[in-house]
């Protein structure tokens, strides 16, 4: 069905005042269409353009949204689809621009105009107007539910069959779901702007990319990021390795393609300059309780007898704690070591040996099911019922009884978890521990970016930290972390904490010796007034040093040692954590704020160790 056929189907314009609004404007055909550039983000090129409808201008149904409300309202949904979709191919072919050409239309549209003129019909149109169809890409844009994802399934595949490619626009908006992603298998899917706007500030949405990036992997998709309208987002988005990207910092909708990207655009995505990829604000939590090496004990009933319990006990050495059940439910917890000690106590077995063992159970013992996290056992750990932790706790899989587990497994467990977090994210700080700062610095090795690592680090932080207590040690380390997120700039300089007073910046700002020096006097000045009124008026504190030997220490005061890396002479994070905790050393020996180290190379590096676990240690 070819444009003109699609007119003809409406009255004529001497009859239009019987016809809507939109009617009376596709009768006249008055729709244009405006193209918006989308950018290969590799190498700065327009890739495509996106067609996007337009109605008189000055007039109520200029926007597509105006146009898409009076199209419900007068029942011309399909017809006015229909007509976008023609318009959209036909001014491209009369422009003859290079590049692909994406046009929207919704699945029920789409399946209606392969039932009504088959995609060979289509393919016609597309040819009669001088585009190539592979160049052609019908973007699927979801209104509502689909009911038949099969049927759409058959139509997508005749459609690709007529040599053109499938988009799927907008995921993540609620509308386009993973099952229309999987079943159709786009080409390109388009990430909804909800998840790239200020992604260089949300670490969440941040992950959420990543974890699209290893769907697209799976199905075999490229990705858009849509609703790009900053440099800095543009950044993150560019290092995460999107391939595409579209928005109004790339270019506005107009009625003449884009052949360039501005200016600012290209500047960005040109510029060696290495984003710093927001982290989440919260400690990763713990792993689940089903990874637990849970107690496979045997399990007793209120009938069962105390001198039954007891050879229970004296069979199985190593049980801690038996369960009493009732069918299915647990009911209570009996602790060896108290029930054996009451049981061989003197005419205890002559008196209660045949007796039911439930009088020794604690009725209210601590149920957990396996899908729990370790972190959420604490009040465990802390509950003033110290039977708890002697008892330990019942494991249950959706309210069955599963084993049992100890108070030391969970002591052990909890501490194993909060180490591994703490490698992710500090727990005092929330800035990134030791792993995301290794892999920060293996991004700019592999950019072979020129940048500056600090170590960061107090003198006469202990003293002052076993004079005061931690309360008020914690109040200083979160002064410095406070200080260097100040002195950094979020979107050049990675800041991380290696753990205790022990910070490193990654600096690609180019001033980043001045910002080291007003750092330095800005925390020794409020460093100060963390220390009583009779410390500031002497200078400093007499306490113990780390021989136990009591002496004076004057005020704590920050070192910084530099080293400038030339990313392009090392391959190994580990090499440049090693040459800043060099610089970190001889920046405290030398008295100095800031410390500057002369770099050395990777063959110098040698002998260096090779794990592959952060060496970034306070």
């Amino acid at each position: 069905m070819s444009f003109q056929a699609l007119r003809s189907a409406v009255p004529a314009a001497d009859t239009s005042s019987a016809l809507g609004p939109l009617g009376a404007l596709l009768a006249a055909g008055q729709l244009y269409s405006v193209f918006q550039p989308i950018a290969h983000l590799a190498d700065a090129q327009v890739y495509a353009h996106e067609a996007l409808v337009r109605g008189p201008q000055g007039t109520p149904l200029h926007t597509p949204d105006a146009l898409l409300r009076a199209a419900a309202a007068e029942g011309l949904s399909y017809e006015f689809e229909y007509a976008c979709v023609v318009v959209a191919i036909q001014t491209w072919g009369r422009l003859g621009v290079p590049g692909r050409l994406f046009v929207n239309v919704s699945a029920s549209a789409l399946t209606r105009m392969v039932q009504l003129h088959s995609a060979e019909s289509l393919m016609r149109l597309v040819l009669d107007s001088g585009v190539v169809p592979r160049m052609l890409v019908l973007e699927i844009t979801e209104h509502e539910r689909i009911d038949d994802m099969d049927q759409l399934h058959d139509v997508a595949e005749g459609v690709r069959a007529a040599g053109l490619t499938l988009a799927l626009d907008d995921f993540g908006d609620g509308r386009s779901s993973l099952r229309l992603w999987s079943q159709i298998k786009p080409e390109i899917v388009k990430i909804d702007k909800y998840f790239t706007r200020h992604i260089s500030a949300h670490g969440d949405k941040l992950k959420t990319i990543q974890a699209l990036q290893q769907i697209a992997v799976v199905f075999g998709t490229d990705l858009v990021a849509e609703g790009i309208e900053t440099a800095d987002d543009l950044r993150v988005l560019r290092d995460l390795g999107i391939a595409y990207g579209q928005g109004y910092f790339l270019g506005h909708p107009d009625r003449q393609p884009q052949k360039y990207l501005g200016v600012d655009c290209s500047r960005v995505l040109k510029e060696r300059q290495v984003s710093v990829f927001p982290e989440l604000t919260r400690v990763t939590p713990g792993g689940v309780l089903r990874n637990f090496a849970l107690v496979q004990a045997p399990t007793v009933t209120p009938h069962t007898t105390n001198d039954a319990l007891a050879a229970i006990f004296m069979e199985l050495k190593e049980l801690h704690a038996i369960a009493v059940m009732e069918g299915e439910r647990p009911i209570g917890l009996i602790n060896r070591a108290r029930f054996m000690s009451e049981y061989s106590k003197l005419y205890y077995r002559e008196v209660w040996g045949r007796k039911s063992c439930i009088v020794h159970a604690n009725r209210e013992p601590r149920l957990i099911e396996l899908k729990h996290s370790v972190d959420e056992l604490l009040g465990i750990l802390t509950s003033q019922d110290q039977r708890y932790l002697y008892d330990g706790f019942i494991a249950t899989d959706n309210g069955r009884y599963a084993g049992l587990g100890t108070g030391d497994q969970l002591v052990r467990s909890v501490t194993e978890t909060r180490i591994e977090a703490a490698r992710h994210a500090n727990p005092l700080t929330f800035l990134p521990g030791n792993i995301p700062i290794s892999q920060h610095i293996d991004r700019l090795l592999k950019k072979q970016v020129r940048f500056v690592a600090c170590y960061a680090d107090l003198n006469h932080f202990k003293p002052f930290n076993d004079h005061y207590g931690y309360w008020r040690g914690d109040e200083m380390i979160l002064l410095l972390a406070r200080l260097c997120m100040e002195h950094c700039d979020a979107q050049r300089d990675f800041l991380g904490h290696v753990g205790g007073d022990d910070f490193i910046m990654l600096f690609q700002s180019p001033d980043w010796r001045l910002r080291c020096d007003r750092l330095v006097a800005e925390f020794n000045q409020g460093a100060r007034a963390l220390f009583d009124a009779d410390a500031r008026q002497v200078g400093g504190i007499h306490a113990e040093d780390r021989h136990g030997i009591h002496r004076f220490f004057p005020f704590t005061t920050l070192s910084v040692g530099a080293v400038v890396i030339d990313g392009g002479a090392f391959t190994r994070p580990e090499h440049v954590a090693n040459l800043a905790a060099a610089a970190k050393h001889g920046a405290k020996q030398s008295g100095l704020g800031v410390f500057e180290q002369t770099s050395r190379t990777t063959t110098e590096l040698k002998d260096y160790p090779t794990s592959s676990q952060p060496l970034l240690q306070p």
